[in-house]
Parts: structure tokens; C-alpha cells; sequence
């Protein structure tokens, strides 16, 4: 691919960007009150902190007022133990700085096939630069997302565990055994385990691809072995969290808050009784995972493989008893997948920039308004659907439902404020139904091609004057009769 070539400087350029953009959100969390900074971080240096120091790390909460315990598989305690060892303005800095890293790589990873559409539209030697300042503001409008401002508000990891099960899936070349970074991810925090079940479902059975077999014993070795590790090191608090801290749900908050926009989390807010409310989840849970899966199954096997990557990193959302709003960082993917092949410029792609902008001669009618032009501007329109998809995402839309509900106003506030409370979680089943329609309708589109090839096969069958003999040059097809 051509954007793989930049100039070494493009990086530079959009890093430069970030930078200046981040300033007004970094500046802001890093500077509000002290016991209310980054406290996801804190939660994962005290974590190492207790390993360092011998105390129970699934004991050991951290300072008031936030009080908050470490709830995560003991792999990320050890993982944690660096930043217990700097102090603890620095762990915020460089946490922060990893955070808007990790963001840059995986807009770039999401969006490379987008940038290499669009630098066709440009002149040679202005794409190194105009590639930076697209991936650099594309970067920026990535990190205003709420999801993603909430990882530099709280200093979580999710951008990171993003990056890792994308760079996994979609790197062409990688330097590693592919599947170590899923099986890391995994092993780190649970959720990003329904990788192993796409590359379960993609590398086995029909039609499936024999690489997505190898990833996925790979991503299960290396999920085993960072599980079984700590028991060899912190074996006691291995055992605590596996037996015991991993049951109870409550230990990351309150199921019911406005936060948790799991499919889970919005029946805990119909205060049904529990046992409606498992059993429904449970069937909510089969019907979403059946549905996802089966379309990131075929958006990878017709060649979408970030369709497939958005479609998995939702269910680890939604299937999920527990999803904070920031785990819905997978968003960035998911925008990407709905604007990067979209976009059809394939016809195009190998043009010149005078080619693409020439103006009609006179007497000729413009490109825009032959069929082909309006395809074009229809495509080109479905970016609106990735836009809005934006806008929705960095509105803080669930807490205007907290607002609503708070009202009083009779009917309105108990059913449309319960609605608006949970719109992260349902826009996240909308976005999963609208990259399912792409590939449904990739499939209709590859479908009518192939009739149609079929149609022209038949018709240039055996004898005509379009085809070519072994051993004669091909001749030009004659004028059929009127």
C-alpha cells in the first residue's frame, strides 16, 4: 500500500497535531482536583504496589475519598508493577502520553485504507503532507469521542487493548507470532476474549481460513500461559481472583449506573425482578452474539476484515455484564470500518489528480451527473451516516437521559429519559446492524457481478471474436449487425 511509504516526517506531523489538540483535554484532567484524577490508574499502580510490597492485591483499595479495589486478573498487577516504581506524576504523564500514542496507532491502523484512497485525489508531491494533516485530524476527531476522553479523564487501558486486537488482526506483515497481542489483551482484562471466538468461528468449520486457525491457537497459548504465570509468582492472589474477586460483579461499581451501557446494564436500569432480568439477558445475549458473529464471519471472509475487527470489538461491549462508556473505544474502529470501504474509488484509484478534477469540454455532460457520477455521489453520502455516527458518540448524550429522568415531567421522564440513559448501548447495536448491512449488501453487490460475468460469459461463449486461440494474437470484435 502506498500510505506505508510516508515520509519519515508524516508521523512527526500527525503526532504534532494530537499534541496541539490534546492540550485543552489533557490540561483539563490533569489538573483537576487530586482525588479525582486518573483514578483508574491509580487503581492499576496500587495494583503493583501491593505485588511489590507483598499485601493482598485484591484487598488493598485505594486512598479515599475513591476507595476503589483492584479488579483485574492478577497478570495486570504484575504488568502494573513499573508504574509503582516511578512517583506518581510521572505515572500520570507517561500514562497519558501511552494513551494518545496508542489512539494515533489505531486511527492509523483503522483508517490507512481510507488515506490510501484519498491520496489518489492528490497531487504527488503534496501527499506526505496532506496524509499527516488527514491522519492528524482524524486522530483529533478520534480523541474527542467521549469513550476516548474518558481514557485520558480516568487513565484507563482500553485504547490499549484496542490497539492490540487490531494491530493483531490487521497488520499485513508482523513481526510477531499473530494472535500474542489478542492472547496479552485478553489476559489482561476478559473482554477482548471474543476475539478468540471470531478466530474460532473464522478458522474452523466451512470455508474457513487456515491462518485464523493458527492465530487462534496462538492467542489461546498466550492467554494460558499470562494466566497460569501467576500462579507460579502471586499464587495466593492468583487463586483470590480466579475463585473469588472474578464473581462478584460489584466489586468494579454499581451494575445499575448510567455508565454501564451493556446490554446487561440497561435491564439492571428496568428494575425488573433478577430473575427476568437473566433471563432475558441471557436470550439478549444469544440473539446479539449469534447475529455479530455470524456477520464478522462473512464480512472476513469476502475480504472486510475491519468490518469483522468493529463488529467483534462491539460484542465485547455489549455481551459484557459490565461496559463503562469508555469501553466503548472501539468506536474509532467502528467509524472507520463504516467510511473506509464505502468509498468507491477503485476505478478510479490509478488516475492522476488532473484526471479526477478535469473539467467536462463543451458540449460534453459533467461526470456528476452521468449514472456513474451519481453512484459516486451516492458512496460518497454514506460518509454522512460514519459522521453522524461521530457526533452521537461525542455528545454526552446518556447523561442528559440522567437529566431527563431527574425532570419529573409525567410519562416523558420515566420512558424517553430510561431511553436517552441508555443511547450509547443502543447506538452500539445500531452501528452493529448498520456494518452487518454492509455486508449484506457487499454480498448482493458480489452477487449481481457474478451474474452478470456469468451473462458476458455466456454471451462471448466458444467462437466468439472476443476471445483468443492458443497460439494466434487477439483480434478486435466486429461491429455487430444492426
Amino acid at each position: 500500500m502506498a500510505v506505508a511509504g510516508r515520509r519519515w516526517w508524516t508521523w512527526p506531523l500527525i503526532l504534532l497535531i494530537v499534541g496541539v489538540a490534546a492540550v485543552p483535554l489533557v490540561s483539563y484532567w490533569l489538573t483537576n482536583p487530586a482525588d479525582q484524577r486518573l483514578v483508574d490508574l491509580d487503581v492499576y499502580r496500587t495494583g503493583g504496589e501491593s505485588v511489590l510490597l507483598g499485601l493482598p492485591v485484591y484487598d488493598v483499595i485505594t486512598p479515599a475519598p475513591q476507595l476503589l479495589p483492584f479488579t483485574y486478573p492478577p497478570i495486570a498487577a504484575l504488568l502494573a508493577t513499573p508504574l509503582a516504581a516511578v512517583s506518581w506524576p510521572v505515572a500520570q504523564w507517561v500514562w497519558t502520553v501511552g494513551v494518545l500514542a496508542c489512539l494515533a496507532v489505531t486511527v492509523w491502523y483503522s483508517f490507512r485504507e481510507l488515506l490510501a484512497r484519498a491520496e489518489h485525489l492528490v497531487r504527488p508531491r503534496l501527499r506526505a503532507w496532506a496524509l499527516g494533516v488527514l491522519g492528524g485530524v482524524l486522530t483529533v476527531a478520534c480523541m474527542y469521542l467521549m469513550p476516548i476522553r474518558d481514557q485520558v479523564r480516568f487513565g484507563q487501558v482500553d485504547i490499549l487493548l484496542v490497539m492490540l486486537c487490531l494491530v493483531d488482526c490487521v497488520a499485513r506483515r508482523p513481526g510477531w507470532p499473530r494472535g500474542m497481542l489478542i492472547g496479552l489483551a485478553t489476559a489482561v482484562k476478559l473482554t477482548p476474549g471474543v476475539f478468540l471466538i471470531y478466530l474460532l468461528i473464522t478458522g474452523f468449520g466451512k470455508d474457513a481460513l487456515p491462518e485464523q486457525r493458527k492465530t487462534f491457537f496462538m492467542a489461546v497459548f498466550t492467554t494460558a500461559l499470562l494466566t497460569v504465570l501467576p500462579f507460579l509468582v502471586i499464587p495466593h492472589d492468583a487463586a483470590g481472583f480466579w475463585f473469588s474477586a472474578l464473581l462478584d460483579s460489584d466489586r468494579v461499581g454499581s451494575n445499575t449506573s448510567t455508565t454501564n451501557q451493556s446490554i446487561r446494564g440497561m435491564l439492571l436500569r428496568l428494575y425488573l425482578p433478577g430473575w427476568l432480568t437473566s433471563v432475558l439477558w441471557l436470550a439478549l445475549v444469544a440473539v446479539v452474539a449469534w447475529y455479530g458473529f455470524r456477520h464478522a464471519r462473512r464480512a472476513l471472509l469476502e475480504g472486510d476484515r475491519m468490518t469483522a475487527v468493529a463488529l467483534t470489538g462491539l460484542m465485547a461491549v455489549l455481551l459484557s455484564p459490565v461496559a463503562w462508556i469508555h469501553h466503548l473505544a472501539w468506536m474509532v474502529v467502528a467509524l472507520a470500518a463504516l467510511a473506509g470501504s464505502r468509498l468507491g474509488t477503485e476505478e478510479k484509484k490509478d488516475a492522476s489528480p488532473d484526471e479526477v478534477t478535469k473539467r467536462p469540454r463543451p458540449g460534453e455532460v459533467p461526470e456528476h451527473l452521468t449514472p456513474a457520477g451519481w453512484k459516486r455521489l451516492r458512496e460518497v453520502s454514506w460518509l454522512l451516516v460514519p459522521a453522524g455516527v461521530w457526533i452521537y458518540y461525542v455528545l454526552p448524550i446518556p447523561w442528559w437521559g440522567v437529566s431527563l429522568r431527574a425532570a419529573g415531567i409525567p410519562v416523558l421522564s420515566p420512558v424517553a429519559g430510561r431511553i436517552v440513559q441508555d443511547a450509547f448501548g443502543l447506538g452500539a447495536i445500531g452501528v452493529m446492524w448498520l456494518l452487518a448491512r454492509r455486508t449484506s449488501g457487499s454480498r448482493a453487490t458480489s452477487a449481481r457481478t457474478s451474474g452478470s460475468r456469468a451473462t458476458s460469459a455466456r454471451t462471448s461463449g466458444p467462437g466468439a471474436t472476443t476471445g483468443r486461440t492458443a497460439g494466434t494474437e487477439p483480434v478486435a470484435s466486429p461491429t455487430p449487425p444492426a
